[in-house]
């Protein structure tokens, strides 16, 4: 049976300003949904609960008939990818490569034209964008049924980028994955579904044209 994630009556609230409202996503292998929207719209707010790191009263989720309080626990159904950077900057690539290779397929993961050059290199001493092209590939290769990533694209080179995009396309296969980044033309090339956060709620987006009715782009720039 394939897999399936289900989240449905989501809200959350910061003082009184309200964020999420009922949002409803269900999410399988096969899918890559991009998540759109202006900053403060609550992005990363939605992938932290879904995961499980940020608390809220109201939501629900459910992994292949599971119903999960805190997805993070289960490793083999649900990845996610921060903001920020993650991996400890004092050990090298390889030592990284070591400490989750009993999660992945460790052979050949450090033969790419990015990984390869940077073998012994100190995680600190990586450029943003090898640092993040790493945990990425990481987070894609682990046995997990589901990937969250939010800002993939964050400090890569373009042509870094269209390979990361290729691992997301490749990596579909076998999961379902949900991603966001400021710069929603990535997020609309790679994905093939698409949501936008307007007023609280989650909008489905089936055209360009949607953007440009919600304000989201101007028609210029689609």
């Amino acid at each position: 049976m394939s897999s399936l994630l289900e989240v449905d009556s989501i809200r959350k609230s910061f003082g009184d300003k309200q964020v999420l409202t009922d949002i409803a996503l269900k999410c399988q292998p096969g899918d890559i949904i991009g998540l759109l929207g202006r900053n403060g719209t609550g992005k990363s707010t939605l992938l932290k609960i879904i995961f499980g790191t940020l608390f809220t009263d109201y939501k629900f989720i459910r992994i292949n008939d599971e119903v999960l309080t805190h997805p993070f626990k289960s490793k083999s159904k649900i990845a996610y990818l921060p903001q920020d950077n993650f991996l400890p900057k004092s050990i090298t690539v390889d030592q990284v490569v070591e400490i989750y290779s009993d999660e992945f397929a460790q052979k050949g993961f450090l033969e790419d034209e990015v990984l390869s050059k940077v073998t012994r290199t100190k995680i600190g001493n990586l450029s943003g964008g090898e640092s993040r092209y790493l945990e990425v590939k990481l987070l894609l290769n682990l046995n997990s049924n589901f990937v969250l990533l939010d800002e993939p694209f964050n400090g890569i080179s373009p042509l870094h980028i269209e390979l990361i995009k290729n691992m997301i396309r490749e990596n579909s296969s076998n999961k379902g994955i949900i991603l966001t980044d400021h710069d929603y033309r990535n997020v609309l090339n790679v994905a093939n579904k698409y949501y936008l956060l307007f007023d609280g709620g989650l909008k489905s987006v089936k055209t360009k044209q949607d953007l440009i009715d919600w304000g989201y782009v101007p028609d210029e720039q689609i």
